[in-house]
């Protein structure tokens, strides 16, 4: 497998964890092997924010990773994070696309072909593709089936990753073929060993 096609454990910071273990958790999986960190906040100020997203990015600056903002584009641009990540709710692609800079990575969470298609046609650079699993962390998240996933899959050239209530245990090969690689939250953040958690994701990733 060449380094181009092989596939990326994305983590999801959980805002329910104090930031100072978060920052060491998240140091954690970066030591592992997490080559992409998407910094996820809600009900905080934005000062706050700032100040939290500035440290997660030097963090993964160190380690080479990728530093993305999930909604917030004018937190992601305050600190220089490397891109933004949003929903279906949130702005619109295009939008986001003439705001960011030239070469920001924009990702973009889709539920189906019809989404997917909207947003690589407006510039998304990858899609979150799920839930692919009940998950605790969105409850209201509705599950993807294979057959949506194999979907998207056929009419998207940019990167797929998978979310929703992943572990190293629930993946197969079926699934592994649609993607680029997994994000995860609970996985990773609530295991007692996230270096090894990370290994073991990325051991089953590589196969």
């Amino acid at each position: 497998m060449s380094n181009k096609d092989y596939k990326k454990l994305y983590l999801v910071t959980d805002y329910m964890i104090p930031f100072n273990e978060l920052l060491e958790k998240t140091k954690e999986a970066l030591i592992g092997g997490v080559s992409i960190v998407q910094y996820r906040a809600k009900n905080k100020e934005t000062k706050e924010m700032c100040k939290e997203a500035k440290e997660l990015k030097k963090l993964c600056d160190d380690f080479g990773a990728l530093f993305l903002v999930n909604d917030r584009i004018d937190i992601a641009l305050a600190v220089k994070a490397h891109g933004v990540h949003i929903g279906q709710d949130d702005m619109e692609v295009s939008i986001a696309r003439e705001i960011m800079p030239k070469d920001a990575v924009i990702g973009v969470t889709v539920h189906n072909k019809e989404e997917a298609l909207k947003a690589i046609k407006e510039g998304a650079d990858n899609l979150g593709v799920g839930a692919l699993f009940s998950t605790n962390s969105k409850e209201d998240a509705k599950l993807m089936t294979l057959e949506t996933l194999r979907e998207i899959k056929s009419v998207s050239p940019i990167p797929l990753y998978g979310i929703g209530g992943i572990t190293p245990y629930n993946l197969n090969d079926d699934i592994l073929e649609n993607l680029s690689g997994v994000a995860v939250i609970s996985a990773l953040l609530n295991s007692a060993n996230i270096i090894e958690k990370s290994k073991e994701f990325l051991n089953i990733l590589s196969k």
